[in-house]
């Protein structure tokens, strides 16, 4: 990407950032098609580790699906890559509702998995059943920190950290003074990203003196503009389209791929003349986004990817263990992505800004608090 190297040189932990985003486009890469065929000029050692594993990885996708440019695909892609590098069995079953989570993660147990992966707070109940009553197969579960089973790894993530740059990001470049945010369903996956974007516009007025207005989150009282799913794409569009009525131009959609309805209205809305943005979440959302992310100002990501080809690659070592992967700023397990073709709209001001905060937070020095915040 054209501005890739330029902004991972003004923010800090550059190294860690610049890696995570080559994972992610390599992942994209490998989560793109099927499984790839070994080449010709394949190292012969590397051949011999992949074709000795008896190793079989399974993945259940949230109602989402493999290919809502979010959560549930960012986590394929690193059970693909698994596949891929370490020459495991992939099987997947994919969610079309709730109801189908109890027999996806059920068909996995039967298939004879080693590990399930279950993506998303919203499968908790039943992977918590499952693990139970299947305690030689291990489970990880991203999203989701609620159950205590020695066979259950959960993958969570303090998403506020990075949200918080993405709110003092967004009420830096505002034109019209007003930015929004709203979730998919209310739960702590969605109100983490909600909670760190208004504490980043908070201490933005803070340092500042300023005055930018939030639109759909209220932190203290816990309350906003909610969906109620995250698939009704119309939802997102009318949302949108009345956080811009109302004078936002940079909205946050925490939502899944209803998050495409706000690209739809932002798009819309620009061809009126308007100079709306979007700030996506868990992936990189210009990479990952098919249509309308030259309008994607940056995005909250969770390398949710990379994090299950690690925990399934600890688990093919026989090293699992139920601890907590927690990915933080300091572990590089989240970031604030490239500005892409909006780098202009941030000033070099605002990147050396950005860069100080994302070290006052490591340090400990900037404390960004949310009730969905794992422990740590």
């Amino acid at each position: 990407m054209k501005n890739s190297q330029r902004t991972t040189t003004r923010l800090n932990n550059k190294t860690a950032l610049s890696a995570a985003m080559l994972g992610v486009s390599a992942l994209l890469i490998a989560g793109c098609g099927a499984a790839p065929e070994d080449s010709a000029g394949s190292d012969e050692s590397a051949e011999a580790t992949a074709a000795s594993i008896d190793y079989t990885g399974c993945i259940v996708s949230d109602q989402g699906g493999f290919d809502d440019e979010s959560f549930n695909q960012s986590s394929y892609e690193g059970i693909t890559a698994a596949q891929e590098n370490l020459g495991i069995e992939v099987r997947q079953a994919e969610s079309q509702a709730e109801t189908d989570f109890g027999p996806n993660v059920n068909s996995m147990v039967t298939e004879g998995c080693d590990m399930i992966v279950t993506v998303g707070f919203l499968l908790s109940a039943t992977t918590g059943e499952a693990a139970e009553a299947n305690p030689d197969t291990n489970f990880a579960i991203v999203d989701d920190n609620q159950i205590e089973l020695p066979n259950v790894k959960p993958i969570i993530y303090d998403t506020a950290q990075a949200a918080f740059l993405a709110g003092y990001t967004a009420a830096g470049t505002t034109e019209t003074g007003t930015v929004a945010t709203y979730g998919g369903i209310q739960i702590p996956t969605v109100t983490i990203f909600m909670d760190g974007f208004a504490d980043g516009v908070a201490y933005y007025n803070e340092q500042k003196d300023a005055d930018v207005q939030l639109l759909g989150w209220d932190k203290e009282a816990q309350t906003g503009t909610f969906t109620g799913d995250f698939e009704s794409l119309a939802n997102g569009k009318t949302n949108t389209e009345n956080f811009i009525n109302e004078g936002a131009d940079i909205i946050m959609p925490v939502a899944g791929p209803v998050g495409a309805g706000t690209i739809e209205a932002v798009e819309e809305a620009n061809a009126d003349g308007a100079d709306a943005k979007v700030i996506w979440v868990d992936s990189d959302g210009f990479l990952t986004v098919n249509a309308g992310n030259e309008f994607i100002l940056t995005s909250v990501m969770k390398l949710m990817g990379e994090a299950v080809e690690e925990v399934i690659n600890t688990d093919v070592e026989d090293n699992f263990d139920n601890t907590p992967y927690v990915g933080t700023l300091e572990n590089g397990g989240v970031a604030l992505a490239p500005f892409h073709d909006q780098e202009d709209a941030v000033s070099e001001e605002l990147m050396a800004e950005l860069e100080e905060i994302e070290a006052g937070i490591i340090s400990g020095d900037i404390v960004v608090e949310s009730e969905a915040s794992p422990q740590q």
